[in-house]
């Protein structure tokens, strides 16, 4: 098997997800709930009821539609500060939603120009970044973004570097291989043999026809970001008040699972909808793209 076609997820969970990849209402579904979600990330401080930050202990703890007590008001009631959690979860999940894509397109970026780099050098340069990505692998990325948010601080530079690391040795690996097996077929050769430049070569032939490949990628890996990033927020090392993020709601809320549940399952089921809905989205694509992966 080709590192193309190597299934990123395995076992039982890559077979609940091809199955579900395969079933037109699934993967409707998720489109719409994507949809949804790149509607608020784009719209989240138009759409949203309240300020997000705004504090009305009169109204504190009320419960979400269709509870007893419950206001209309609030619909998804409120936090212990009195503050709207359905205008919280608008711009929390804006911002977890950026974050991603910036540090999801950012890996892929650096990832692909890395690929790029070590197919075309070839010798020491492609021994030093293949042993990169074999070290970025092997490594737990998850404790040494807390080392290093622990060493240098919590910035938003600092954090974003932080997610576009993650998951480049990827995207590095997968556009090497696509690289070294694309300039060797013919239409490759054609080129070159014309006459045309490396860059040209690379640029305006190969990567097209390895974009599908990368395309896929993206869309794979972007739910592993989200739960990244949700995750260090959720430690309270990523995104901080008066900022919020899903994952900063989740740990907010851990604490009122029994008085006030909803604090933590709000926020928390719409991180496992987006990253099931994109995940499904991904290996729909995936099959489309790699008609020889349909059984």
């Amino acid at each position: 098997m080709s590192v193309a076609q190597e299934p990123l997820v395995t076992g039982r969970r890559w077979r609940v997800l091809t199955f579900l990849a395969r079933t037109p209402t699934a993967v409707t579904l998720a489109l719409a709930w994507m949809t949804l979600m790149a509607l608020v990330m784009v719209f989240a401080q138009v759409i949203q009821p309240y300020a997000f930050d705004q504090v009305n202990l009169m109204a504190r703890m009320a419960p979400p539609q269709p509870l007893e007590g419950a206001t209309w008001a609030h619909p998804l009631g409120t936090d212990t500060l009195g503050r709207d959690l359905m205008s919280r979860l608008l711009v929390a999940t804006q911002t977890s939603l950026l974050l991603a894509a910036l540090g999801t397109c950012l890996g892929a970026v650096m990832g692909v120009a890395l690929g790029f780099w070590a197919a075309h050098r070839g010798g020491i340069w492609d021994e030093i970044v293949m042993g990169a990505v074999d070290f970025q692998a092997a490594m737990p990325w998850f404790i040494i973004a807390l080392a290093i948010l622990a060493f240098m601080g919590n910035s938003m530079p600092v954090f974003l570097l932080i997610m576009a690391l993650y998951g480049w040795e990827t995207y590095a690996r997968i556009t090497r291989g696509l690289v070294l097996s694309a300039r060797e077929q013919g239409y490759a050769q054609a080129v070159r043999a014309l006459g045309a430049p490396p860059r040209w070569v690379y640029v305006r032939h190969i990567l097209p026809n390895i974009a599908g490949p990368l395309l896929v990628q993206l869309t794979i890996n972007f739910p592993s970001t989200i739960l990244f990033e949700t995750s260090l927020s959720f430690l309270g090392l990523g995104i901080r008040p008066p900022m919020t993020s899903l994952g900063q709601l989740l740990g907010e809320g851990r604490d009122y699972l029994i008085s006030a549940w909803w604090l933590a399952v709000v926020p928390g089921m719409t991180i496992f909808f987006t990253t099931l809905s994109m995940s499904i989205l991904g290996d729909w694509l995936r099959a489309r793209l790699d008609p020889s992966l349909e059984t």
